[in-house]
Parts: C-alpha cells; sequence; structure tokens
C-alpha cells in the first residue's frame, strides 16, 4: 500500500499585491479634493491680517453665529444675505434659544470701515454677550 503525499502548501503565493490597494487611496484622495472646498462655511472674504491673532476655535464650530461683511458692503448672517435693518431681528431670533450669546463677524480687509462698524452696532443691539472679530495671522517673509 502506497502513501499520497499532497503538497498543496508549495501552491500558495506569499506576495502582497498592493494595486487594490493604491486604487482606492486614489480614489479616496480624489474625493477629498473635490469635498474638501465645499466644507467651508459660509461667504468667502478676505480677512484682515494681524501680528498675534486671539485665538477663536468656536467660531469654526457648525453651530457657530457669524455675520459676513463683503468688500462692497453686503452683509451675509451665515449663508443668507440680509440688510443692515433686519440683521438685529434675525441675530436676536437666532438669541432666543442659546445660551451661549456669542456672535462672530468675517469683516473684508478693504471693505469700508462705516460698513463694519454699522454691522457691529446692529449685531450688539441684538443682546450679543460676546463679539469677535475674526482675522487672520500675518505670514512674515
Amino acid at each position: 500500500m502506497a502513501i499520497v503525499v499532497r503538497n498543496e502548501g508549495s501552491k500558495v503565493n506569499s506576495n502582497i499585491n498592493v494595486t487594490p490597494m493604491v486604487d482606492v487611496m486614489l480614489v479616496l484622495l480624489i474625493i477629498f479634493m473635490v469635498i474638501t472646498p465645499m466644507l467651508q462655511k459660509g461667504v468667502q472674504v478676505q480677512l484682515a491680517k494681524t501680528d498675534n491673532p486671539m485665538q477663536m476655535p468656536d467660531a469654526e464650530k457648525e453651530n457657530a453665529l457669524v455675520v459676513a461683511v463683503q468688500r462692497d458692503g453686503s452683509i451675509f448672517f451665515d449663508t443668507q444675505k440680509v440688510g443692515p435693518e433686519e440683521l438685529t431681528d434675525k441675530v436676536k431670533d437666532r438669541l432666543a434659544s442659546r445660551a451661549d450669546k456669542r456672535v462672530y463677524v468675517r469683516a473684508d480687509a478693504r471693505a469700508k470701515y462705516k460698513a463694519v462698524v454699522e454691522v457691529v452696532d446692529n449685531v450688539r443691539s441684538a443682546g450679543v454677550d460676546q463679539l469677535g472679530l475674526l482675522t487672520e495671522q500675518r505670514h512674515n517673509q
């Protein structure tokens, strides 16, 4: 009687095929490159540059109240364009259900001073406890 020896282990391929992993990583990279610009909240403005800005991490939160003043003087509350006269009412409505009465102002560096002061006055008259003016760090070359 003969013993049959099966050598199936010699046929196993121990090389790692990284091609599928590279394909998946490239697809994820493309997806993130397309989606990242859409994640910015609010209206785009060119913020004023300062040497020592104070960090305000709460301004980036999802539920932060942000008022933007663009170069031409147009005012946006979150992403909705509002006039100076209706800004106070909209801020007051949003603050009614909140314990944290804090609003952030993103003013364009080239916006007229009068427009920014008017927005600050309207926001203050809505009953805001704290008002933050957002700026960017000046980079020295």
